[in-house]
């Protein structure tokens, strides 16, 4: 395989300030050492394994020019890029929800669409057979005139939105397996009929009143739109039955000329915001069923974009288990957690009901 691993050391620099997880410090708040959740060595630290283990040398190392200004008014208003690029010229801030960012964050967040919009591209293009983008900070919370949620530009809905206008696809999938529902991409397209938005998350994590079955999209997007909220604790199988069972036919169903993966790898099993007991098997598998889609519906073409994942510990075998499978190396690097992890599984009777979650939400979209 001809994969692409697009990085920047710029996107590791951005810092989210004074917070203790997502509380802000404060009053009875103390300072956390690690402080904010979004910290750069979860990502340093994948990048630093692949390079380790000698899977990044079999990968093609890019790097990528910033998303442009026209990139980002494709997505965001004028009024938002200004008032962002003000604050960042001047110190930085906070802007929307949980969205702080330093002197620079401006140029940072548009370097990290920069890194989706050049892996898609380079993909579309045949450049590339797959792609992974570690951009930071992430996008899928960011709505056009409202960042939240760690994320300051839509990152992969910048990235379609160039794709489309310079004619490179007509059809867009994005399957969004973050723990959190993605809020952001799903305002972007809710209306249209182009891109099918799919977003597999943890059921009231982030945010509370977004992400439910029945939002399906409007107007000539009705449809379109696909949420698949998931109960705490579901673990490795209620994944890969819920991409086989739900996302896999629907994928089928509208036959994209590219599938797009928000990879976040918060749904693992010792991330401090989640509660869903995936693991790095779960993660490589489900790169697995979507490579395996994508070969029979368009030729292939995958690419992702990393969204959350907090663990600085676990985070980088997830990512790898990803990669391997991505680039279909042999170079394995085993999951030192995966013996516990299997002991924490459900019980055959929670699997059971899982499995009827499962029927009852196929019944509803099919």
């Amino acid at each position: 395989m001809r994969t692409g691993f697009f990085f920047d050391e710029k996107c590791f620099w951005h810092t989210g300030g004074n917070y203790a997880l997502t509380l802000p410090v404060g009053g009875f708040v103390q300072p956390m050492a690690n402080g904010f959740p979004d910290s750069p060595e979860s990502k340093r630290r994948l990048k630093a394994l692949l390079d380790v283990s000698g899977l990044g040398a079999q990968l093609q190392m890019r790097g990528a020019e910033a998303a442009t200004w026209q990139d980002l008014a494709r997505v965001h208003p004028e009024s938002y890029l200004h008032k962002f690029k003000e604050m960042s010229d001047t110190g930085g801030g906070e802007i929307g929800l949980r969205t702080p960012f330093a002197q620079g964050g401006f140029e940072i967040a548009a370097q990290s669409a920069g890194l989706t919009k050049h892996a898609l591209f380079s993909v579309l293009d045949g450049t590339l057979d797959n792609a992974y983008a570690l951009s930071r900070p992430p996008g899928h919370h960011c709505m056009p005139d409202f960042p939240n949620g760690f994320c300051l530009f839509a990152n992969i809905a910048i990235a379609v939105e160039a794709a489309l206008a310079d004619g490179l696809t007509d059809r867009v999938a994005v399957l969004d397996w973050d723990v959190h529902h993605g809020n952001g991409t799903e305002a972007v397209f809710y209306d249209r009929d182009d891109v099918l938005t799919i977003s597999l998350h943890q059921e009231r994590n982030y945010p509370l009143d977004t992400g439910d079955a029945e939002d399906r999209g409007v107007g000539a997007g009705e449809g379109y739109n696909m949420n698949i909220p998931l109960p705490p604790g579901g673990g490795h199988a209620l994944y890969l039955e819920a991409m086989e069972r739900l996302v896999i036919p629907a994928l089928e169903e509208f036959r994209p000329d590219v599938i797009i993966v928000a990879c976040g790898f918060d749904a693992a099993a010792v991330d401090p915001l989640s509660r869903m007991l995936a693991t790095a098997e779960t993660f490589r598998a489900m790169t697995a069923q979507v490579m395996e889609i994508a070969a029979d519906l368009c030729d292939g073409r995958v690419m992702l974009s990393h969204e959350g994942g907090y663990s600085e510990v676990y985070v980088p075998f997830c990512g790898h288990h990803v990669m391997q499978q991505l680039s279909g190396s042999e170079i394995e690097v085993p999951d030192p957690l995966a013996e516990v992890f299997a002991q924490r599984q459900p019980s055959d009777r929670l699997a059971a009901m899982h499995s009827s979650f499962i029927t009852d939400l196929e019944q509803f979209f099919f």
